[in-house]
């Protein structure tokens, strides 16, 4: 990340050019430095003891670094400004954010040659950072009035601590010593701990430290969109992805195969864990890490995204005795979150709940889950294949990947189990088609699947600058929309804000296609229906498809068109 530019550096002692410029006299100068409290600049010590008045010293600094001044006594300054850069850094480097226009920030400092401070706060921001002088003491007079006082309690979110690692243990013996020596030093540590917080701070799932033939960046997923976060200098790239195997417990001299680990985290008292997947590429090693905050994850259907119908639906299957529900869509639409909290609203002391998962993402109380290893061949199927000897009432499988998982877990749909898992597919109706594909029966299919879900994501227009414009219902009419006859609709979108990250999209919210399988469709699928026609029986019986969902969020001022076209397929 850029710094910024200062102007030409001070060559002699502030001191000295004050006396030189005879705005003090050496015996002032002498008191000054004998009664300078501790963590106190010179210039604010000859203001306080009367020497210097504010504004000389402002004008002076001005001069000498070649910056503008600014007075922020009484400036005003745009709350979402201020909430770009966290308390503890403005007040640890006594720095006040006055003005964003566009990518660029300007900071008020009172001490324009902290490049720790410029650093900081461009690394948090993703800003490039230009400084103005100011005095110390007006920067933190308005530090109080912008952030309040010091003691208050910092809401969730606001500031970016380090965070801690959990039972960590001593990685392998590393024949490369330098490596380790490299991955250990307080400024790397540091750059990691900042990167893991800023992006929890943020609700990212996932971050891509990424290495080029000339630069190194790091990336992370917000929302379901990577943005650029920091480009730490090339040198460092070794000693960071070193850093993140020893966090992981991996072996720091394997650079040659992918390696997989994890790694425990503390965070505001949380606890939080990261899988941390190191890739070879040709211009070094890339290390992706998937951030699971259980904390983060709502787990109460009513709060996930589905309408009161398919709602409905849903909740009627999961309480069914026994029959097969399934999830489906592609890799991070949030399959995993419908899953728990459907096991989540069916969970009771009186039901023998296990699941199989690859990886078990959250812990469930109650529930026994069972991680997936197939290296010791501990499969979907053969872990199923135990479960039926568990006495179970719900079964959980996190993935049917091929056939022998598919019809071990129909065949427990079928006596007398309530079957939950996962498949790649499109929407609803062709997952019928995808399991045939694979060789199930389609007589067994019809007796054994009881309802199937297809799902997206889709970020969320932000509360905080979200606008109203109106808009042709003609206009919506590719997109899926039934016209209600009064000529206009209205949607929203986001102007972007601190809040949202000037995205104008904060969060995520799931876009659902339920297709409860019916008398009518159980017919259908034993004859061989093909998929079309089974969308058009469903929808004759209420299902919505994803691209309808989608519009009926967007007109509740949810989502935008906009995200609705990127997740979902034209019909």
């Amino acid at each position: 990340m850029a710094r910024a530019r200062l102007g030409q550096p001070v060559s002699r002692r502030l001191g000295d050019l004050l006396i030189a410029e005879r705005l003090v006299t050496p015996e002032q100068l002498r008191r000054a430095l004998d009664q300078q409290a501790a963590g106190e600049k010179l210039g604010a010590a000859l203001v306080r003891l009367g020497a210097l008045g504010e504004e000389q010293l402002v004008g002076f600094l001005s001069r000498q670094y070649g910056l503008p001044s600014i007075t922020v006594t009484d400036l005003d300054v745009d709350p979402d400004v201020v909430r770009l850069v966290p308390p503890s850094i403005a007040r640890k480097h006594e720095v006040l954010p006055v003005r964003r226009d566009g990518s660029t920030l300007t900071l008020a400092m009172a001490d324009p040659t902290n490049v720790f401070a410029i650093d900081d706060v461009a690394f948090l921001t993703n800003l490039q950072v230009v400084p103005v002088v100011a005095s110390q003491a007006a920067i933190r007079r308005a530090i109080e009035r912008s952030y309040g006082p010091a003691a208050a309690v910092t809401p969730p979110g606001e500031d970016a601590p380090s965070v801690e690692v959990v039972g960590a243990e001593p990685g392998p013996a590393a024949e490369v010593a330098d490596a380790r020596e490299a991955a250990d030093e307080a400024p790397v540590v540091r750059l990691v701990n900042a990167v893991i917080a800023d992006a929890v701070q943020k609700g990212a799932s996932d971050i891509h430290f990424e290495p080029y033939e000339k630069e190194f960046r790091i990336r992370l997923r917000v929302d379901g969109v990577l943005r650029e976060s920091a480009t730490p200098p090339k040198r460092l790239e070794p000693a960071i992805i070193s850093r993140l195997k020893i966090m992981a417990n991996l072996d720091i001299a394997e650079r040659r195969l992918p390696q997989d680990g994890r790694i425990r985290l503390r965070h505001r008292s949380r606890d939080i864990d990261v899988r941390v997947s190191v890739l070879p590429t040709i211009s070094g090693e890339k290390a992706v890490l998937r951030i699971l905050d259980r904390d983060a994850v709502a787990l109460d259907l009513a709060r996930l995204g589905f309408d009161p119908w398919s709602l409905e639906r849903f909740t009627t299957a999961i309480s069914e005795p026994h029959g097969m529900i399934l999830i489906t869509g592609p890799t991070g639409s949030g399959k995993t979150t419908t899953l728990y909290a459907a096991i989540q609203a069916i969970n009771a002391p009186g039901r023998n709940i296990v699941t199989a998962e690859d990886p078990v993402e959250y812990h469930l109380r109650g529930v026994n889950q069972v991680q997936i290893n197939e290296s010791v061949g501990r499969t979907f199927a053969s872990t199923l294949r135990s479960f039926l000897r568990q006495d179970p009432d719900v079964i959980l499988v996190g993935e049917t990947r091929d056939l022998e998982t598919a019809q071990m877990a129909i065949r427990a749909a079928l006596t007398g189990h309530l079957v939950l898992s996962t498949l790649h597919t499109n929407d609803a109706p062709s997952t019928v088609a995808r399991l045939v594909d694979m060789g199930a029966p389609p007589f067994l299919l019809a007796s054994a699947l009881s309802l199937v879900v297809a799902q997206r994501l889709v970020r969320r227009v932000c509360v905080e600058c979200r606008e109203a414009r109106e808009v042709d219902e003609a206009w919506l009419l590719a997109c899926g929309h039934e016209p209600v006859g009064v000529g206009g609709a209205t949607i929203h979108q986001g102007k972007g804000c601190a809040a949202c990250g000037f995205t104008g999209m904060k969060g995520r919210v799931a876009v659902y296609e339920v297709m409860p399988v019916t008398p009518d469709l159980r017919d259908m699928i034993l004859k061989g229906a093909s998929t079309a026609a089974l969308r058009r029986a469903a929808q004759s019986h209420g299902m919505k498809t994803l691209r309808q969902a989608g519009v009926v969020k967007a007109l509740d001022g949810v989502t935008t068109m906009e995200e609705v076209l990127r997740v979902t397929m034209t019909e």
